[in-house]
């Protein structure tokens, strides 16, 4: 049986375990908002990437029950069945908080495995997840930075859809190609569970037809009122834009705000390319 978004302990009261409990991960299947922008195999998108996620409340006790903290980056493939659900992330990660262990390795190998676990759960050729825990000595080394690229919101446009209209997207297919990377802070959304806003900003990478560029914004900003997770957001941009401008390449990239000490950073793309640095940005 797929676990549900209602069946998850978002938007419920949940007792904090003080101790170790991989059972808290809670996968939501990504195959039922697939098929609702046209997927029609999940298990083989029309597309590649990653979901980046940053946790900042990592901690958990040395053998001798002393406190540790860290920073923690996964690296989530986008062809894995599932997703996590990020309150059920933040339950299992406290559940470190109050429980010993040796040495970071092997934090970092148990997080490793059990996120593992609930994200290929029920595929046929289960693979791992990466996770890289970033001790306090270390903290200094993360760095900062903006999305690149020509900003979106610099144009004074009219607004009046708050629902995602993908018929604002046009190209200009009788024209040149054009290669571009577009950016805009003015991507909202909400929680598909509580309703609770979500913010992000978002990189668009392309070559192909020029894409009109005040329609793109008016696209992006009409996801102001739409609720729906991160990961599903991010598909939804890539496959209306792949389908409505018909881009030669296409890349989409959102970096989302933290809630609950994590931030989710989903990238999608039409090609396989190397990862972006997780780079937190200001508003993160």
């Amino acid at each position: 049986m797929k676990s549900s978004p209602e069946q998850s302990p978002l938007g419920k009261a949940s007792a904090y375990a003080d101790q170790y409990d991989a059972t808290l991960l809670f996968p939501i299947a990504r195959e039922t908002k697939r098929k609702e922008i046209g997927i029609v195999d999940a298990a083989a998108p029309p597309f590649f990437g990653a979901d980046l996620w940053t946790a900042y409340e990592v901690s958990w006790l040395n053998a001798r029950g002393k406190p540790q903290v860290a920073l923690a980056h996964f690296t989530i493939p986008c062809e894995s069945p599932n997703i996590v659900e990020s309150k059920s992330f933040k339950l299992y990660l406290n559940s470190f908080n109050n429980s010993r262990f040796s040495s970071i390795e092997e934090v970092r190998d148990a997080i490793r495995a059990d996120v593992s676990e609930a994200v290929w759960r029920g595929s046929d050729t289960p693979r791992t997840i990466g996770v890289k825990l970033v001790p306090a000595e270390n903290f200094e080394q993360e760095k900062m930075g903006e999305l690149q690229g020509l900003l979106l919101d610099r144009l004074d446009i009219e607004c009046d859809r708050y629902t995602p209209d993908p018929t604002l997207l046009t190209a200009r297919h009788d024209e040149t190609p054009v290669s571009e990377e577009l950016v805009s802070h003015l991507l909202k959304s909400n929680c598909l569970v509580t309703g609770q806003p979500d913010w992000g900003s978002v990189q668009i990478s392309y070559s192909g037809a020029q894409i009109d560029q005040e329609g793109l914004l008016k696209y992006l900003i009409s996801f102001r009122n739409h609720n729906e997770f991160h990961e599903q957001c991010v598909e939804r941009i890539f496959m209306d834009i792949w389908s409505r401008c018909k881009p030669i390449k296409l890349s989409v990239y959102a970096r989302y705000t933290r809630r609950g000490g994590l931030d989710i950073n989903p990238l999608r793309t039409s090609a396989p390319q190397a990862l972006p640095r997780n780079l937190r940005n200001a508003r993160q």
